[in-house]
């Protein structure tokens, strides 16, 4: 399933042209290493682990396919956590439906084939909680190692997937306080160092506006990426976490699980030292047929919601996985500054997969019937949303459109108005171009993903009739406001506008040729 997942991921790869932010990581995965920390010091310092990586990744090329393929493979490993964590839940039958419906998420085919780090973080926190499961089961010094380990990745992935570590200090309790907050301090190393040199590049995120709780009411349509099946998904992860709740013990023989021991703390002590021989090996075998029974029936075993009453907790967990991100994103935004933007939120998307699985799992009967349907009915209310992500113009910055707008003619000369843009257009331009008049150097700059420019747009357009203005967003942001101050220049300069085309979303492109007056 974690294979079928990222095959899904996967297909469209190719259609959907790069944009802005993938064309970013190759500007600064590109760059020496001297260059990539110079980089770090003034903008994008948290994603300095993954260009890290991608520097290494890029050197057998960098075309589309290549670029987006590390995150078809972390939506893979995600969804492998999935079907486990699934499994020590409830049972091997909640974990394979969590990952299939991971699977169909249009969000989750956007990002797997977006050649940024959010992937990753998906599939690091997926690691991180499947590793606390096993910690908690059983308390062993190499099991809260790994917790580390996967916490210290959670923080080196995306500085925002950070928020859904609060949800695991729900499960601190008494007898692993220490390990566990170890491990989570930890792990949390890369998080302060990141946080401070992110901190410190306040103005790069300038861009970002300050957002009101009414964003929550977007949340659903983020998470799963098409808002019918967001909402579907979010009615049947409420019911998950209800059933998962109620799976835990009761009676005068439950233990409640604040008061419970950890595995292999001084309970499985006194297990051991009960009545050897015989008798145990007979409950062994009985408890081992008995878990053997439930997992052919798709029941819940001993080590998922039974036994222990670790279900419980682990209701409010997966729930708090879900929902504590967008909170505390909102109030980070309100009290120190605005960063509030969707897409740092996939995190959150494989608890919502795997909450739906449980409620499907939880079924007395027809459970498998019932996980079809939930696919099939998600399929059908996410198809529009699969087949955009899936278009040329699927990350909603469609260069390959432009280039083919531009009809250029000898001595024409083109204008970027970010001059950023100038990376996405050197990257698919196949045919003749216009003069880049402003272009002073071969390099970005060392300090962000623009190039330097000739400051006088007049003077570099002298002697030529016709000039091409490329900007991001739409006609309006640059011919009737001062959004785009290039094209200002361009006006002064003595020029009047001939043509002017957008491609089909927003922000999206506008090109625009202008002829001497």
């Amino acid at each position: 399933m974690s294979l079928l997942a990222g095959i899904a991921a996967f297909t469209g790869t190719g259609s959907a042209t790069l944009n802005g932010d993938e064309l970013a990581t190759i500007s600064a995965a590109s760059r020496s290493l001297s260059g990539m920390w110079e980089l770090a010091r003034h903008i994008d310092g948290h994603f300095l682990p993954y260009y890290l990586f991608m520097h290494l990744w890029i050197k057998a090329g960098t075309a589309e396919l290549w670029l987006r393929l590390p995150s078809a493979v972390g939506i893979g490993v995600a969804a492998w956590f999935l079907v486990d964590l699934g499994r020590r839940l409830h049972s091997t039958r909640a974990g394979v439906i969590a990952a299939a419906v991971f699977a169909i998420l249009p969000s989750v085919s956007y990002f797997g084939a977006f050649a940024r780090s959010y992937a990753f973080a998906a599939a690091a926190v997926a690691f991180s909680f499947w590793a606390l499961h096993r910690a908690v089961e059983r308390s062993e010094v190499r099991r809260w190692v790994v917790y580390g380990v996967a916490v210290a990745l959670v923080c080196s992935t995306h500085l925002f997937a950070v928020l859904v570590l609060p949800a695991q200090l729900l499960l601190v309790r008494r007898g692993r306080v220490v390990p566990m907050l170890a491990a989570m301090a930890v792990g949390c190393v890369p998080a302060a160092v990141l946080g401070l040199v992110g901190f410190g590049e306040r103005h790069a995120i300038s861009w970002i506006p300050q957002r009101g709780p009414e964003v929550w009411l977007k949340f659903p349509k983020m998470a799963a990426g098409a808002t019918g099946l967001g909402l579907m998904l979010f009615a049947l992860a409420l019911v998950g976490a209800v059933l998962l709740w109620k799976a835990a013990p009761r009676g005068a023989g439950a233990v409640p699980l604040w008061k419970a021991e950890p595995l292999g703390g001084a309970e499985t002590g006194r297990a051991t030292a009960g009545e050897p021989g015989r008798a145990t090996a007979e409950e062994t075998g009985r408890a081992t047929a008995e878990e053997a029974g439930r997992a052919r029936a798709g029941q819940p075993d001993r080590a998922g919601a039974g036994g222990t009453g670790k279900g419980r907790m682990w209701a409010f967990v997966l729930v708090g996985w879900l929902v504590l991100p967008p909170v505390l994103l909102l109030a980070v935004s309100q009290l120190v500054t605005p960063v509030y933007v969707d897409r740092y939120l996939f995190v959150t998307a494989p608890a919502l997969a795997l909450l739906a699985g449980l409620a499907v799992a939880a079924l007395p009967r027809f459970q498998v019937v019932a996980a079809v349907v939930v696919v099939l009915l998600g399929c059908a209310l996410s198809v529009q949303e699969h087949v955009t992500v899936r278009e040329e113009n699927g990350r909603f910055e469609n260069i390959p459109w432009a280039l083919r707008v531009i009809k250029a003619e000898p001595d024409d000369a083109i204008v970027y108005g970010q001059s950023q843009l100038r990376t996405g257009f050197e990257y698919y331009a196949d045919s003749l171009m216009p003069v880049d008049v402003l272009k002073t150097g071969e390099a970005p700059s060392p300090d962000g993903f623009g190039y330097p420019e000739r400051p006088d747009a007049a003077a570099a357009l002298d002697g030529r009739d016709r000039v091409w203005v490329v900007w991001r967003g739409s006609k309006q942001s640059g011919l009737d406001g001062d959004a785009v101050p290039r094209v200002a220049e361009v006006v002064k300069a003595g020029f009047k506008l001939s043509l002017a085309k957008h491609s089909a979303e927003l922000p999206g492109l506008t090109v625009a040729l202008f002829v001497r007056r």
